[in-house]
């Protein structure tokens, strides 16, 4: 996603705004790195499902290394100037979780991740979703059916289009010629629903789970940058697209209150996740 530089506008009109609305092809670069990113930021399933007759609260902390997309996709030029961009703006993603477990089966489960830098991303991230659990107490007496439904909208913002290792001052005709990093906007809007089984153990300290879904996506990317000419690039890319996931996972339970995940989770046109999750019931 380069700096969407129109070199002639550039010249002729220095302080001019460059606003632009920019809809890719879903096969195209541009919507499969948004798709990429999206990924992650998905407010999908991280625990074992359980039936629960009672009111209850556990806080999860979530984890996950965030991998590098194949170079090949980061040329953009559907939209952009073709050069690579620099998408890895953080190596890690977590976020906090707060879960509400409800008679008969039923739980909200909430995050907010705030505006607090971690390398070159800023996040400011709100998840929500819903579950009920079945149990299958027909099959077998330890086995539950989920259904969940999730969102996550906000944003992350970082210098992908213009980082400060890409700026350069020799020609105003080529992307980034300026002094400052540009500010960029990316909107992962990410709605999806799964169904999930977990089995656990008589003693019901250790679970497994394996399940899919499919995500909406409709990812959202704002170039914010200021040339040495004093014009700025507000350039907006807009797709929509639709992902099936398939995730599984082990849980371990030490004691009635702390239990811990290891999941993978994948969505086979993009990426597949290795993440890890604490969690801890308060009552």
């Amino acid at each position: 996603m380069r700096s969407f530089l129109l070199a002639l506008l550039l010249v002729a009109i220095p302080a001019a705004a460059i606003q632009a609305q920019c809809r890719p092809g879903k096969d195209t670069n541009e919507a499969k790195l948004l798709a990429f990113y999206s990924a992650p930021l998905a407010f999908s399933s991280i625990t074992p499902a359980e039936y629960s007759t009672t009111f209850g609260v556990k806080i999860i902390g979530e984890a996950e290394p965030v991998p590098k997309p194949d170079p090949e996709i980061q040329k953009t030029g559907a939209c952009f100037t073709s050069k690579s961009e620099n998408t890895s703006l953080s190596p890690v993603f977590g976020r906090p979780r707060i879960t509400i477990l409800l008679p008969r089966g039923f739980a909200l489960e909430a995050s907010y991740l705030p505006p607090v830098t971690i390398a070159d991303a800023t996040p400011a991230l709100f998840g929500l979703s819903a579950q009920k659990v079945f149990p299958l107490s027909a099959l077998a007496r330890s086995l539950h059916l989920s259904v969940r439904g999730h969102a996550v909208r906000g944003n992350v913002k970082g210098p992908i289009t213009c980082p400060r290792k890409s700026l350069q001052s020799s020609s105003p005709l080529s992307p980034c010629y300026g002094t400052r990093p540009s500010r960029d906007t990316f909107s992962p809007n990410v709605t999806g629903v799964e169904l999930a089984l977990t089995g656990w153990t008589s003693d019901r300290s250790s679970a497994f789970f394996l399940g899919g879904g499919e995500n909406w996506l409709k990812p959202r990317f704002q170039v914010g940058f200021t040339s040495a000419t004093g014009s700025v690039d507000n350039t907006r890319v807009e797709v929509d697209l639709t992902r099936t996931v398939l995730f599984g996972g082990y849980s371990r339970r030490f004691n009635s209150k702390l239990d811990a995940t290891a999941e993978v989770y994948s969505v086979p046109q993009d990426v597949t996740l290795f993440r890890g999750a604490l969690s801890y019931r308060l009552f």
